[in-house]
Parts: C-alpha cells; sequence; structure tokens
C-alpha cells in the first residue's frame, strides 16, 4: 500500500509526500490541486473526516518529494504482464521496455482501427493498412507505402542523377581528385566550401548541403562568365580563342539549365516536406484531442469515485447509528492519536452521530485525549455534542436530559463514570441553528496518570472504549 498512490491507486511516479503523511504521484497532486479549489486529501477523507485539519489541505508547494520511497519503487522486481513477452528486470528500467515492447499492443497511428502488436506493425501497415495511401504533390497519384518508397526512390535518383551529371560536366573527376586536393575537405573546396571531417561526415555534409553547394555553383558559374566575357573582348580577332570561348559560353548555358532543372527539384523537395509538416501538425492536434478526451475521462472517474467514497461512509454511518440513547464507541491507534494530541496535530476527535430515539435528538461525542480547557495536558476530556436533527421541529427545546459518560475497564473492574444534566440556559442545548452546537461536558474526565496506569486496562491492545447513556 505504501507504494501506491492516494489518488490514482497505481505505483507512485515521482512521489511527494503531502504534510498529512500520505502520498501522490507528482502529475496527480498537480492535477488535484488545479481542477479543485481548497482540495482536501482523500485518504483523510477516507480514514477518519472528523479529524480534518488544515494540513489536509493539498498544494504543491506544501508537499515535497519522497527520495526513499521512489528509490525503493525504482529497485522493485517486476515483469512484463503482456503475453508472450518474457521480459523481467526492475521498475526504473520498465518504462523504457513498455515503449519498446514487441508483444504490447498499440492502435495503428494512421487512424484505420486496427490494434496489431508492435513487432507486426511494419508489416501490417505494408500489406493490411487501409489507411496508408500517399498521394503524390506532382503527379497527384495515390499510392501504397511500399509503391510510394518505390516511387520517391525513383524520384530521388533522378534528382542525383542530375546533380551528378552536373558535377561531371563541371567539373571533371580528375580536378575533383588532384593531388593538392585535401583528403578531409569537401569536393566543393574550389567553389568556396569550407568543410572538412572524415569520410562518414563527408558523405553525410554532402547529402545535406546540396542546396548550399548550388549556390556556391552558382556564383562561381557567373564569375566565370565575367570571365569568359572579359576575356572575349581581350581575344578578338584570334580565332582558336573565339572557338574556346564559343564552347564554354554554351557549356555555361547547359550549366544555367541544369542549375534550373536542380531549382525545381529542390522547389518539389520543399513542397513535399511543407506536406509532411502539416500532417504532422494534424496529428499533433489529434493527439491533443486525444489527450483531452482522457483527461475529462480521468475527472468524470474521480467525480464517481468521490460519490462511491460518499455513499460508502453514508452505508458506514447507518450501520454504526444507534436510536435508543445509548452508545458505545470503539476508539482504536489510541497511542499515535494521543501522540498526535500531543503534538497539536489532531485538536480532538468526533464520534459518529447517534440519536436519543429513531426520531429524536441527533447527538454525538467529542473526546480530547490530551485534554481540553482545564484538564489540557492533564486529563482526558469528554464532551457532549446537540447536533442539527432531521426531526428538531418535532422536539421541545432546550435538550434536557441526563447524560452519562463511561469509560470502560475492559477487565471489568473499576469503570470511571461521570453524569451531568444540561444547564438549561446554555446554547450548547438550544435547537441547533448550525451543524452542531457548542460541546459541554467534562474537561477534567480523568487523569492521564490513570489511563496509563498498568492496574487499569482502560487501553488494551491500543484500543478503549467509551459510552455514553441518554435517559
Amino acid at each position: 500500500q505504501k507504494y501506491l498512490c492516494s489518488n490514482c491507486n497505481n505505483i507512485l511516479k515521482k512521489a511527494l509526500q503531502t504534510l498529512c503523511g500520505h502520498r501522490y504521484c507528482s502529475a496527480c497532486l498537480a492535477w488535484i490541486v488545479r481542477n479543485n479549489k481548497n482540495a482536501i486529501c482523500q485518504k483523510c477523507k477516507e480514514e477518519d473526516p472528523n479529524t480534518l485539519s488544515e494540513e489536509s489541505l493539498l498544494a504543491e508547494e506544501r508537499a515535497f518529494g519522497d527520495a526513499a520511497i521512489n528509490k525503493e519503487i525504482s529497485e522493485l522486481k517486476v515483469h512484463c504482464a503482456t503475453l508472450g513477452c518474457s521480459w523481467s528486470g526492475i521498475m526504473k528500467d520498465f518504462e523504457e521496455h513498455q515503449s519498446l515492447c514487441e508483444y504490447a499492443l498499440i492502435p495503428c497511428h494512421t487512424g484505420c482501427g486496427h490494434v496489431v502488436m508492435r513487432k507486426k506493425l511494419a508489416d501490417h501497415l505494408e500489406n493490411g493498412c487501409v489507411n496508408n495511401v500517399t498521394v503524390c504533390q506532382q503527379c497527384q497519384r495515390s499510392l501504397s507505402s511500399t509503391e510510394y518508397q518505390v516511387f520517391v526512390g525513383e524520384k530521388k535518383n533522378h534528382f542525383q542523377l542530375v546533380f551528378d551529371y552536373f558535377l561531371s560536366f563541371f567539373f571533371p573527376p580528375q580536378s575533383l581528385s588532384t593531388p593538392s586536393a585535401n583528403k578531409d575537405g569537401c569536393r566543393f573546396s574550389e567553389v568556396g566550401c569550407s568543410f572538412r571531417g572524415s569520410t562518414e561526415k563527408m558523405k553525410e555534409h554532402e547529402k545535406s548541403a546540396v542546396g548550399a553547394h548550388m549556390l556556391l555553383l552558382l556564383q562561381h558559374m557567373r564569375q566565370l562568365k565575367g570571365t569568359l566575357c572579359s576575356a572575349a573582348k581581350a581575344a578578338r580577332g584570334v580565332t582558336p580563342q573565339e572557338t574556346m570561348i564559343s564552347e564554354l559560353e554554351n557549356k555555361l548555358h547547359v550549366f544555367e539549365n541544369i542549375v534550373a532543372v536542380l531549382n525545381k527539384e529542390v522547389e518539389s523537395s520543399n513542397m513535399e516536406i511543407l506536406a509532411f509538416r502539416r500532417q504532422s501538425e494534424l496529428d499533433q492536434n489529434i493527439i491533443r484531442g486525444l489527450e483531452l478526451k482522457i483527461a475529462e475521462l480521468h475527472r468524470c472517474l474521480t467525480q464517481k469515485d468521490a460519490g462511491l467514497s460518499s455513499l460508502h461512509k453514508s452505508l458506514l454511518f447507518s450501520e454504526q447509528a444507534s436510536y435508543d440513547g445509548i452508545f458505545l464507541w470503539k476508539i482504536t491507534d489510541v497511542g499515535r492519536k494521543l501522540q498526535d494530541s500531543v503534538t497539536g496535530r489532531t485538536v480532538g476527535l468526533y464520534s459518529p452521530a447517534f440519536y436519543t430515539a429513531k426520531y429524536g435528538y441527533k447527538v454525538c461525542l467529542r473526546v480530547y485525549l490530551n485534554g481540553d480547557g482545564t484538564g489540557k495536558g492533564t486529563h482526558m476530556s469528554l464532551f457532549f455534542v446537540v447536533m442539527k436533527g432531521d426531526y428538531d421541529a418535532l422536539l421541545p427545546w432546550p435538550f434536557r436530559h441526563k447524560v452519562t459518560f463511561m469509560l470502560l475497564d475492559q477487565n471489568n473492574r473499576e469503570h470511571v463514570i461521570d453524569a451531568f444534566r444540561p444547564d438549561l440556559t446554555s446554547a450548547s442545548f438550544q435547537r441547533p441553528v448550525h451543524d452542531m452546537n457548542v460541546a459541554s461536558g467534562c474537561p477534567t474526565f480523568l487523569p492521564l496518570a490513570k489511563l496509563q496506569s498498568p492496574k487499569h486496562a482502560y487501553v488494551k491492545e491500543d484500543t478503549l472504549f467509551l459510552k455514553c447513556i441518554i435517559e
């Protein structure tokens, strides 16, 4: 139980401990505080709604990370419960395994409605997914995943062929592999590229810097064109030079055409990238919508849990209620509750409500294990509380019945008994205006030394019994 979240009841993730001593996942606590004003710890409500205090209020700044529990949880031995998977290890490695488990059932991301094993997803996309169709931006052909990969590969090959032809035409192989070229320098260093690196990095660079290399080549061609024009003017009348210049101008014209083709290819690639980005944005919107739906479902589940908790409390109250004016109150964990009373963690304890008759007065008891008022720190104080009931309009007021308190000796030797008749002028016994009147009773009901004395069995197995009789 100590490893479970007080909200989602699952294994704690980034455990936080609240001032009341209960633990929450950091995400659960943030969600509760964000969606509830003055949120109260659910565990405190379930354990004893009568002992709620300021420490039961939940706030992120009032909680602290529980490093010890987080460490224990991370080292728990766990195994994968997915059918067919034999993985086992410790909790801190489980989350990574979940994202990689080949036997995990996952929904197809295309939205076709199929749920498949992770290891069979690729086969499903290639052969069985009805939604895995791509439309080419240039020719508007609808292609399956496999057909589209072949189609794109052909386009890339075409692009590469054009570019390679451009390189071989503009830079003959011998010019790109001259002894003067540095082995770790880019092939386009002659036109201004300064990249240097290993063979592997060079391959990656040449793939990713096609656009930049084209711009360098275009700039180089423009400079060459200017040089050729100047040379033509200076060499007019020399037939061999004119022939050479004419050939170079023809080559330059071819280069410009090739660059135009490459620009169109780059523009086409950019369109495809833009289409992929738009699709990614649509997918992100779908994911955000699903996350909102999950949050709404989680909120509905929390509300239903709260309703079930309320019904459980009502049922528990019905089982414990007494309707004859005699009430026996069993208090457990006396040692801890007494210590909480000494430290101020818990001020006093309220008993469940009971009735003087089926349609009579509604009342309860309140005990201060470490005393209250004149008995604080020396005695156990016991008080009687008149509560607002459903039939108060039909009952005579003020409350006039004699009240007898008893602390039972569990060895049946010497019970502690005290009784009083109501002060008819006291506000404690008038018809209640609020949920309950001010408590009235015995602030020095029993000395603490006597409560803990081994001569008596008022506390046995960390339990005591208080009895109230209304005549």
